[in-house]
């Protein structure tokens, strides 16, 4: 197993800055998911890793093996990485067996002896090694790209957004498929996203980018429960940010006042009263009927459902924010009722400093 080390990583392209002192360390045999939206940086990244292009300042160590620092740029060739592109890009005229063995040498091209054994190990039949890809499903496709990139015995294996061109139908099992035959060969792999959920249920830790910086890094859960600033937190899952007081452990916003999280801010907002925000996940939303004496006056604007559980928007009354509630697909609101909401657990405050533009309601 080997790690891979980023360290001081920056790019710019002509005037343009893409990536801006970029420090990231992928432990052995792990995943790590870079998150962000498009154009702050993550397939640049990912391209300098494999040798595509070359950062303007920085190192890049695969192992104890530096790839590149000032002066020293080990080509793509010699790095050892395996590459699975958006598309998955493979070869039409080629049949999968020989898209699976195009990297390996002459010889074992001809022996073919790994074919079976990596079928196996992205989940596919045996029997399509015959077939050519225009034959395949987009998640066969997928795989037969992943197989392709694990065949030469990479270092480090690099994901661009693979999932992203795949149906819902498809999505979900060809990124468990691929996560597994990682994880059955212990590699170490990274994976460029904007999924937020693709890049929380599938690795062992998150990089969120953001104009080409990394803002945070951490474990899913860590990341979920406490990003980092409120732009971080609009960004990871659903988000309800509030304006609110902060004091003694407590934060007084539009949903009431509410116990802090354990936290460096609940600390410093039991010292010193002062003004900012709070994150509520939408799922902390509970719903109760307006005769209820608990709770705080809301209209329902509109609901979304999704079968398991659905999307309540709600107007706080009298001439309060809009904030959304993650509920249970059964018994559901209609437009115009009129309801309490009371929030459940502990919410994360977020000091002036840490408030990327005026709070909004809910992403």
């Amino acid at each position: 197993m080997t790690a891979l080390t980023i360290i001081g990583v920056t790019k710019s392209f002509g005037t343009t800055s893409v990536l801006e002192g970029i420090d990231l360390h992928v432990p052995a045999g792990s995943l790590t998911a870079v998150l962000g939206p498009s154009g702050c940086g993550k397939t640049t990244l990912l391209r300098l890793i494999a040798g595509f292009a070359d950062p303007d300042a920085g190192a890049i160590a695969i192992g104890d093996q530096t790839v590149f620092a000032p002066g020293r740029s080990v080509p793509p060739q010699r790095r050892r990485v395996g590459y699975v592109a958006q598309e998955g890009a493979l070869f039409p005229h080629l049949s999968v067996a020989a898209n699976i063995t195009f990297g390996l040498s002459r010889s074992a091209r001809r022996a073919g002896e790994r074919v079976p054994e990596l079928l196996d190990l992205v989940g596919l039949d045996r029997r399509l090694a015959t077939r050519f890809p225009h034959e395949l499903s987009g998640g066969q496709q997928q795989r037969v790209a992943l197989a392709r990139a694990l065949a030469p015995g990479p270092s480090v294996v690099l994901l661009d957004e693979p999932f992203s061109s795949l149906d819902a139908g498809l999505r979900e099992g060809t990124r468990r498929a691929v996560v597994q035959a990682l994880r059955e060969i212990s590699a170490t792999a990274v994976l460029v996203t904007h999924d937020q959920a693709e890049a929380l249920s599938l690795a062992d830790q998150v990089a969120v980018m953001r104009q080409g910086r990394l803002i945070q890094l951490d474990a899913p859960a860590k990341l979920y429960r406490y990003p980092c600033d409120t732009g971080v937190a609009g960004f990871v899952g659903e988000s309800v940010l509030l304006p609110a007081d902060l004091r003694d452990g407590e934060a007084e916003c539009a949903l009431g006042v509410l116990p802090l999280r354990d936290s460096d801010d609940a600390a410093e907002a039991s010292a010193q009263p002062r003004r900012g925000a709070v994150l509520i996940r939408p799922e902390q939303i509970r719903l109760h009927p307006f005769a209820d004496a608990a709770g705080v006056g809301a209209q329902v604007a509109d609901v979304s459902f999704f079968g398991h559980d659905a999307a309540v928007r709600l107007d706080l009354l009298p001439d309060g924010p809009r904030v959304t509630a993650r509920v249970l697909g059964q018994d559901l609101p209609v437009p115009g009722e009129l309801v309490r909401l009371t929030v459940t657990g502990d919410v994360l405050a977020y000091p002036a400093d840490r408030m990327l533009g005026t709070p909004a309601v809910t992403s």
